[in-house]
């Protein structure tokens, strides 16, 4: 399949849009600039409000770009935020190819990358009046904070079955089709303060409680499908107080939906027995950010996607994540989607990088995608 690429165009928008502050929650800067490429390629979009509701500054941009060709239309997405510190970015091209930060912020690849083959994808087929399917976009704000923004989007609004989430690392032709449940939970531990030197026994020790509770559970990998895991841990006002509060959060994963939910019944269970056992009490909270998922390599949107790496000479590699991204909100909502990689390489660092070459190709893989007859 011969597409002839300006490899200095498509560095050009990656090296714009990477230089623009993207933190979760404040995509304003990144929002306008996509849609000002939107509106030089002549496409339609909308943004939608629900930013308002989750304290962020922009919102979901829907956009569709008519096609000629009589076939299902086809949706692809990225996301606008990137991990912290994603503000001041300055991204570097290194002789050797490589396109990294200053070192001081991420260089924020993920996911510009994926909005930058998106876009110019779009008007490589807008110049070269190429025939293509109905194309629906989908750029979604603060993904990296569990899929705030495509938690809130309004799927009957979108009208493809088949989705491409351009949202992972390594090299091009690499696909996720199977994703975890991840429930991320907080337990506040009330108990009652007392002097820990003239009458701790008066006292009910709630970081006890916690500690009690922790130790019963079973964290890491409890089996094949499921981790726990306990990350922050605060309480306490003073050496000498016996501690009346305590906060736990952590999370859960797991390739099994139920099974992630048998967990936290679990966990929430042996807090309970401590708790009750000391005369403290808690209080619970959970979020499901994402939905586990796992879409059989024999479905239509990865057949398409494997015709696509035949024919531009790229390798097919179906992988499994134990993370999640916005397809797991796709999928959740009746689409059949899987996870494309961007080509980046240690995303969620300072030392993230990409290269010009792998953008190239992963931008010449979603032209044959938007052109596909399949």
């Amino acid at each position: 399949m011969d597409i002839q690429l300006n490899k200095e165009r498509i560095l050009h928008t990656f090296l714009s849009l990477a230089s623009i502050d993207n933190p979760s929650l404040n995509e304003r800067a990144m929002a306008d600039e996509v849609q000002k490429h939107l509106i030089e390629l002549g496409t339609a979009f909308l943004e939608d409000d629900s930013y308002t509701k989750t304290g962020g500054t922009a919102g979901n941009i829907y956009a569709l770009y008519p096609g000629e060709k009589d076939l299902p239309p086809i949706l692809f997405s990225a996301h606008l935020d990137s991990v912290d510190p994603a503000e001041g970015k300055r991204p570097f091209v290194h002789p050797d190819g490589r396109i990294t930060s200053d070192g001081t912020t991420v260089l924020g690849a993920d996911d510009v990358a994926g909005i930058t083959a998106i876009l110019e994808a779009l008007r490589y087929i807008n110049t070269n009046h190429l025939p293509h399917r109905h194309i629906e976009l989908v750029f979604t704000y603060a993904e990296e904070l569990y899929d705030v923004g495509s938690e809130h989007l309004n799927y009957r609004r979108l009208k493809s079955k088949d989705v491409y989430v351009l949202d992972s690392t390594g090299e091009i032709g690499t696909f996720i089709h199977k994703s975890p449940t991840i429930i991320s939970f907080e337990f506040e531990i009330c108990g009652l303060s007392a002097h820990a030197g003239f009458h701790p026994e008066d006292g009910v020790h709630a970081i006890k409680i916690a500690a009690e509770a922790i130790a019963a559970a079973k964290l890491g990998k409890v089996d094949e499908s499921v981790t726990v895991n306990i990350g922050e841990i605060s309480g306490g006002r003073g050496i000498n107080v016996i501690p009346d509060h305590c906060i736990i959060r952590g999370e859960i994963r797991s390739y099994v939906h139920e099974r992630g939910l048998e967990e936290l019944e679990n966990i929430t269970r042996l807090f309970q027995t401590a708790a009750t056992k000391y005369g403290g009490t808690i209080k619970s909270s959970q979020r499901e950010g994402c939905h586990a998922y796992e879409i059989d390599l024999d479905a239509p949107v990865i057949k398409r996607f494997e015709n696509v790496c035949e024919k531009l000479s790229l390798p097919f590699l179906p992988v499994k994540s134990f993370g999640g991204s916005d397809n797991n909100n796709f999928v959740k909502h009746g689409k059949s989607g899987i996870v494309l990689s961007c080509g980046m390489e240690n995303p969620h660092s300072l030392q993230e990088f990409i290269t010009a070459d792998r953008l190239v190709a992963l931008t010449k893989s979603i032209i044959a995608l938007m052109t596909s007859d399949d």
